[in-house]
């Protein structure tokens, strides 16, 4: 079983920049199941690895670090949008399917 996973974050549906899907980003697995405190009802772990996010430029600088700490982590390759560039005249076009 992993206990790190690389990824790159999908694009915020909201906004149209790519800023952010250009790093990787190496999380830890939980280590324990989270607990409920009786007096607060607030949830909380012993496992601080949990609140580690570490961001790298590349997939390769991230699976280098990964291996160096001995980490056994999984890559999850990212969904590439799939766009079809048309022209504006096509949006008006007589034989256009609706």
């Amino acid at each position: 079983m992993a206990n790190a996973r690389i990824y790159r974050p999908a694009n915020n549906i909201m906004q149209s920049g790519k800023a952010r899907m250009l790093t990787w980003i190496l999380e830890f697995e939980p280590g324990e199941a989270k607990t409920v405190d009786p007096l607060m009802g607030w949830t909380g772990s012993g496992d601080t690895r949990g609140q580690v996010r570490m961001t790298f430029d590349t997939r390769e600088e991230a699976v280098g670090y990964a291996q160096r700490a001995g980490l056994d982590a999984v890559v999850i390759e990212p969904n590439e949008p799939h766009l079809i560039k048309r022209d504006y005249a096509e949006r008006f076009a007589y034989n256009r399917v609706r």
